[in-house]
C-alpha cells in the first residue's frame, strides 16, 4: 500500500511500480509490476502495464487450437478476460493491494455488445487512440518479459519482432530488443477478430480471436485512498 501512497503524484507517462508478476523465463519469481501513467485525476490513477506480462489467446485454452479455429465473440465473453479478472488478478495483486482496485465500468467493444464491469481489462481502440495522442504513440510500442516469450503448456508463444524496420524495437538496458504485437479489447472487422497493436505502433483489425501470438498488457484503475 505504501508504494501507491508514494507514487500518488506520478504524472502521466511516468512510471510507478505495484503489484508482481513473474517476469524470469521459469517464471518463479515475484518481480514488481511496471506502470506507466496514464491518467491521473488526483483521486485515482489509470495505469497500463509497461512491458508486455504474459501471452494468450483473445478466445481458447486449448494446446490443439489453431489459428483458424475463431469463433465469434466479444470481450465481454472471452476467455482472455475471464483469465485477467480471475487467475492474473489473483496471481499479482495481494490482498491490501486489491483494496485500491477500482471496478471499471469498461465500453467500445463493438455495437450491440454488453459493456463490462472490469478490476483488470484490456484497452479499448478509442482509449489507445486518446492516449497516444497525448503521450506519444512510443506508448504503444511494447516488449515482452522473458516470461512472457516463454512457450507456454497452452502452446501460446509470443512473436518477437526480428526484422529490419528500426521502428519496431526498443532499447531496454542498452540492448536492442523486438517489439511484440498485443490484444485491445475491441472486436475487429470480422465477429471472430480482435484489434491489436502492431508494426510501427500501428492500430490493426484483423488478429484471429484464436491466435497464439499476441502479448497481454493489462491495464487498471486505483484508488489513491480506501
Amino acid at each position: 500500500m505504501q508504494i501507491v501512497d508514494y507514487n500518488k503524484n506520478a504524472k502521466p507517462g511516468e512510471i510507478i511500480t505495484f503489484g508482481t508478476y513473474p517476469q524470469r523465463a521459469d517464471g518463479a519469481d515475484k518481480t514488481p509490476i511496471k506502470w506507466r501513467v496514464l491518467q491521473n485525476s488526483g483521486s485515482e490513477m489509470f495505469l497500463l502495464s509497461e512491458y508486455i506480462l504474459d501471452c494468450k489467446r483473445y478466445q481458447g485454452k486449448s494446446v490443439d487450437i489453431k489459428w483458424r479455429d475463431c469463433v465469434d465473440i466479444t470481450w465481454r465473453d472471452c476467455d482472455l478476460r475471464m483469465w485477467l479478472n480471475d487467475e492474473f488478478y489473483n496471481t499479482a495483486f495481494t490482498v491490501a493491494e486489491k483494496e485500491f482496485i477500482k471496478t471499471t465500468h469498461c465500453t467500445d467493444m463493438v455495437e450491440g455488445s454488453q459493456d463490462t464491469e472490469d478490476k483488470v481489462f484490456l484497452l479499448s481502440v478509442n482509449e489507445i487512440k486518446d492516449i497516444s495522442d497525448k503521450q506519444g504513440k512510443d506508448l504503444r510500442r511494447a516488449v515482452g518479459t522473458d516470461y512472457a516469450k516463454t512457450k507456454k503448456p497452452d502452446g501460446c508463444s509470443l512473436y518477437v519482432y526480428d526484422k529490419t524496420n528500426k521502428d519496431n524495437y526498443i532499447i531496454r538496458s542498452g540492448e536492442e530488443v523486438g517489439c511484440s504485437w498485443w490484444w485491445l479489447r475491441t472486436q475487429g472487422n470480422k465477429p471472430t477478430r480482435a484489434f491489436f497493436v502492431g508494426t510501427s505502433c500501428s492500430i490493426r483489425s484483423y488478429a484471429n480471436v484464436s491466435a497464439a501470438r499476441y502479448g497481454v498488457r493489462p491495464a487498471l484503475k486505483i484508488n489513491h485512498i480506501l
